[in-house]
C-alpha cells in the first residue's frame, strides 16, 4: 500500500432544495420560465423552500492502494459522496480530490450513451478515460467475455436490461485499469454468480495495488472486500476504522429497536402497488421482544398494504435474518404457508407473521431485512434493510444447548437436536 493519497474529501457539504428545480444551465423555452415561477410562488405560500444536507463536514483521505467500505442505512449520503467525487455532482461546500485514473460504477443509467450499442460505448468509455486505441483493443475481448453479453454487442444499451446494462457497465469500469475504482451499491441487480464473479474482480484489483471505494448493505461482502470501513449516519462520518469493529456498530446501532412504523403511507417504503405499514418483533405473549430467551419462541409481523387492484398481483413478504457480523444467517418467506400461496390477493392490509422456535438462534444480535415481493415476473416492490433488531440471551441453566458449559460458545445458529446415546456393558 502506497503512503500516497489517491481521495481527499475536504469538508464536504452537499445541500438539496426541497421543491427547487435542480438540472444544470440549458437554453429554455418562455413557456419553462413561466411554470418555474409559477412553482417558485406555490412553494413561497407553503412556507418556502427547505434545504435538506445530504452530506455535512465529511472529511476523509484514502490512500492508494487502500479498499475501503462505506457502509450506512438508506439516505446516509453514501451515493452522494460517491457522485462528488466522481465529479457526477458538484458539492455545495468543500472539495473532493482523486488523483489518477477513475472508474465508477454508480446507478444504472450512469456513464453510457443510451443511444450507441454496447461496442460503442465499450470505445467510448475507453476515449474518456484517456486510453489510446491500442490500450482499448487489448482488452475489448476480455471485457466482452467477462460481460457475457456477446450476443448483444451491437444492440443500442437502451434495449438492455437492467441487469444486462450493469453486466457491461461493471466490465467496463473494472477492465479499462483504473486506478480508482468507485462501486455503489449496483451489484444487487445481477444474479449471484455475476456478483460473486464482480467481488472476485475486485479483489483482484485490490491485490494489484488499485484503490477501491465500495459502497454496499451488504456486510459479508464488505467484511470481505475492506479491511477499513466508513460508516455514515445522516451526512456525516460516525466510525472509521477496522471493518470488523465499524460494522458490529453499525449493526448494534442500525436498526432502532424491535418495532418499526410508517404512519405516513406515501413516505413508507414501497411502490404504487406495495407500502410497508409495520415491521415488529414479539415475544409469544405478543408484546415487543429486543430481547428473547434462546429457548423461547420469536415471531416477526410484517404489515403491508396491497393497493393493486390487479387479482393475478401476488405479493409475499420476506424476511432476511443477519447477525452482528453481517452474515446472513437464513431467509424465510410467507410463501410458504401453502394456504396463502393458493389463495387470492386482495386489495387492503395484509398481516403476515412467521414464528421462529425456540433455541434456534444463537447468543448475540440478529437483524432483519424486510422486502416485500411478487412473482412472474418477480419484482421487489418494498425493502428496508435492518429493519428491525433483538438480542438473543442464553442463561446457562442448564436446560439449552450450551448445558453448564460457561465461556464462548461458537457457531451461526445453536439448534437444539434430538441424539440417541446407548451404552454397551463392559465384557
Amino acid at each position: 500500500m502506497s503512503s500516497e493519497i489517491a481521495i481527499r474529501a475536504e469538508n464536504i457539504g452537499k445541500r438539496y432544495r426541497i421543491g427547487a428545480t435542480q438540472g444544470v444551465a440549458r437554453y429554455r423555452s418562455l413557456r419553462e420560465d413561466i411554470a418555474e415561477l409559477a412553482s417558485r410562488r406555490r412553494s413561497k405560500a407553503r412556507g418556502g423552500q427547505k434545504d435538506l444536507w445530504a452530506l455535512k463536514d465529511v472529511s476523509l483521505e484514502i490512500r492508494a492502494g487502500e479498499t475501503v467500505g462505506i457502509i450506512g442505512r438508506n439516505g446516509a449520503g453514501k451515493s452522494t459522496l460517491l457522485k462528488i467525487l466522481a465529479r457526477i455532482t458538484p458539492p455545495t461546500s468543500g472539495r473532493g480530490e482523486t488523483v489518477g485514473r477513475v472508474g465508477s460504477l454508480l446507478e444504472v443509467g450512469t456513464g453510457f450513451h443510451w443511444e450507441l450499442t454496447g461496442r460503442e460505448n465499450i470505445q467510448l468509455s475507453a476515449a474518456i478515460m484517456g486510453m489510446r486505441r491500442h490500450e482499448a483493443l487489448a482488452r475489448f475481448d476480455e471485457i466482452v467475455a467477462f460481460s457475457g453479453l456477446e450476443k448483444f454487442l451491437d444492440t443500442p444499451v437502451k434495449r438492455y436490461s437492467s441487469g444486462m446494462y450493469m453486466r457491461l457497465a461493471f466490465s467496463v469500469a473494472a477492465h479499462l485499469e483504473p486506478e480508482i475504482l468507485l462501486v455503489d451499491e449496483v451489484l444487487a441487480v445481477g444474479d449471484a454468480a455475476f456478483q460473486k464473479k464482480c467481488l472476485g474482480r475486485m479483489e483482484e484489483l485490490s491485490g494489484t495495488g488499485r484503490t477501491v471505494l465500495f459502497v454496499s448493505h451488504s456486510m459479508p461482502s464488505v467484511l470481505r472486500l475492506c479491511p477499513r470501513v466508513i460508516l455514515l449516519d445522516g451526512g456525516h462520518v460516525t466510525a472509521d476504522g477496522n471493518s470488523s469493529a465499524v460494522v458490529e456498530e453499525y449493526m448494534g446501532r442500525g436498526s432502532g429497536g424491535a418495532e418499526r412504523e410508517w404512519p405516513d403511507r406515501a413516505a413508507a417504503p414501497g411502490d404504487d402497488r406495495v407500502r410497508l405499514t409495520s415491521v415488529r418483533v414479539l415475544d409469544r405473549d405478543g408484546n415487543p421482544a429486543p430481547e428473547i430467551d434462546i429457548r423461547e419462541p420469536v415471531f416477526v409481523d410484517v404489515t403491508y398494504w396491497n393497493l393493486s387492484e390487479d387479482p393475478g398481483f401476488r405479493p409475499y413478504a420476506n424476511l432476511h435474518f443477519f447477525n452482528s457480523e453481517g452474515t446472513c444467517l437464513f431467509i424465510s418467506s410467507d410463501y410458504n404457508n401453502m394456504g396463502w400461496r393458493v389463495s387470492p390477493r386482495n386489495r387492503g392490509l395484509v398481516r403476515a407473521r412467521c414464528r421462529v422456535p425456540g433455541n434456534f438462534f444463537a447468543e448475540g444480535g440478529v437483524f432483519i431485512t424486510v422486502a416485500v415481493s411478487s412473482l412472474e415476473p418477480t419484482e421487489i416492490h418494498a425493502i428496508e434493510n435492518d429493519t428491525v433488531a433483538f438480542h438473543v440471551m442464553d442463561p446457562s441453566e442448564g436446560d439449552g444447548v450450551r448445558g453448564d458449559r460457561v465461556g464462548d460458545f461458537p457457531g451461526v445458529v445453536r439448534p437444539m437436536l434430538q441424539w440417541q446415546v446407548t451404552e454397551e456393558p463392559a465384557t
